[in-house]
């Protein structure tokens, strides 16, 4: 049975829990779920890949990287794909102005609400 191993990385279960509640991303918060699960004795490895929705190999494999390599192996990293076109921080790279007309605003706004 495979465990996870708190104490190499001087860890206690709260610790788990605390990160699976405060992570910046989802993807994170799950793999500490995942773990705190295991680590408290609710379910082993198998049980919990299968309550959350996930293969054996996958939980497996981050009770692993946590018992190798510690808790920071874990946190969740953009590693591929294409970047997304746009985001809400950084504008678009065009300088030309749009095609588009505007749409300006009337008193259908006041009326209507549209």
């Amino acid at each position: 049975m495979v465990r996870v191993e708190l104490a190499r990385w001087g860890q206690r279960l709260q610790d788990l829990r605390q990160t699976a509640l405060h992570a910046a991303h989802p993807r994170t918060r799950e793999r500490f779920q995942a773990l705190y699960l295991i680590a408290s004795g609710q379910f082993n490895a198998t049980t919990c890949a299968e309550h959350i929705g996930r293969s054996d190999e996958t939980v497996l494999g981050w009770v692993h990287r946590y018992n190798t390599h510690g808790p920071d192996t874990l946190a969740y990293r953009r590693t591929g794909g294409r970047a997304p076109l746009l985001t809400a921080n950084k504008p678009s790279g065009s300088s030309r102005p749009s095609r588009r007309p505007r749409q300006t605003t009337t008193a259908c706004l006041a009326t209507c609400g549209r």
